[in-house]
């Protein structure tokens, strides 16, 4: 089934937001761990144009563990909780300088350890800046692998472990994406557009 769910998905070619194509374009992953905690509670329509204005402000730890953090705030103004993910930001990246010789650490218990950093945010660091396997579970992810029936899971953490028990390891790096971009344009919370929806025949609700 999730082969079949995978290729229809891809097949779909769904338009993905900007902030997502800006994601993909990171190959630094610290640029997807500053990027991804501005994401946190915020929209990508208003993530994005804020990830566009950090960037001006710097692109390494170094950059960042010097700026100021009004400037900053001012910057990524008005994503969710801006002056705390400002002070984050910077706290985070005096660490990294500091602690780890300006390098994000390769590994998910290493990354959780700083401030604010939890589990989602610390996987897609793992896929998207490493380019290793790893599993990165938002509310889109756990929204339609519950709806498909997949799993049945009460949170994204509780999602995360049932998918690395269940979830073919080849599609760890692509499913936040193709998820993502799929509850973005038709799986969305309230009123999913079942009519239009490629991987309709596999979801449970439509059983």
């Amino acid at each position: 089934m999730i082969d079949e769910v995978v290729e229809k998905l891809k097949a779909a070619d769904q338009p993905k937001s900007d902030f997502v194509h800006l994601m993909d374009s990171f190959n630094d992953p610290y640029l997807v761990l500053i990027a991804c905690i501005l994401s946190l509670r915020t929209n990508d329509k208003t993530t994005y144009p804020a990830t566009l204005r950090m960037l001006e402000l710097g692109r390494t730890p170094e950059d960042f563990a010097k700026c100021d953090v009004k400037k900053l705030e001012k910057a990524i103004y008005p994503v969710g909780f801006y002056a705390n993910k400002a002070k984050q930001i910077v706290e985070l990246s005096k660490e990294l300088v500091e602690k780890y010789n300006s390098k994000v650490p390769k590994s998910i218990e290493e990354m959780t350890k700083f401030k604010g950093v939890g589990r989602k945010t610390a996987n897609l660091v793992m896929s998207q800046g490493f380019h290793e396997p790893a599993i990165c579970v938002d509310v889109h992810v756990h929204r339609i692998f519950n709806r498909l029936g997949y799993v049945k899971t009460k949170t994204p953490e509780e999602t995360e472990f049932a998918l690395r028990e269940k979830l073919p390891v080849k599609y760890w790096i692509d499913i936040n994406t193709l998820l993502v971009t799929h509850g973005q344009n038709v799986c969305k919370p309230i009123n999913p557009q079942c009519n239009i929806c490629p991987i309709k025949d596999f979801c449970a609700q439509n059983i």
